[in-house]
């Protein structure tokens, strides 16, 4: 797992949204977006479990600024997910980004660490 952070060489969403698809290293790109679909753990599992299973070899997730993600890079999303309808510091959803991730990854293992 690699994080990356994007700094926009101008202001504004579609600046960083330039920045962030120029980053992109091709394969399947999931947006954390207040907007997106709510899911449990298991579903969010489902997802990574369908890019291994259809051969995506990367497989990016994207947590937008202050103002949220640019059209272009929702476009260019597999899925947008939301962790719900609060509003998150961006740290704080980067951690809550990584739980879920480690959860899905456990629950793909089958590994007890997850409870229903």
């Amino acid at each position: 797992m690699e994080i990356v952070e994007v700094e926009a060489r101008r202001a504004g969403k579609a600046a960083e949204g330039e920045a962030l698809l120029s980053r992109l290293k091709g394969g399947r790109l999931i947006a954390c977006d207040e907007h997106g679909e709510q899911m449990t753990s298991r579903v969010f599992a489902g997802l990574i479990s369908k890019a291994r299973d259809d051969g995506v070899r990367a497989l990016s997730l994207a947590i937008g600024g202050a103002d949220g993600l640019d059209q272009a890079v929702l476009s260019a999303t597999f899925q947008t997910v939301a962790f719900g309808p609060q509003t998150w510091p961006h740290a704080l959803a980067r951690l809550m980004l990584a739980e879920q991730i480690y959860r899905a990854v456990t629950i793909l293992a089958g590994s007890p660490y997850h409870r229903d």
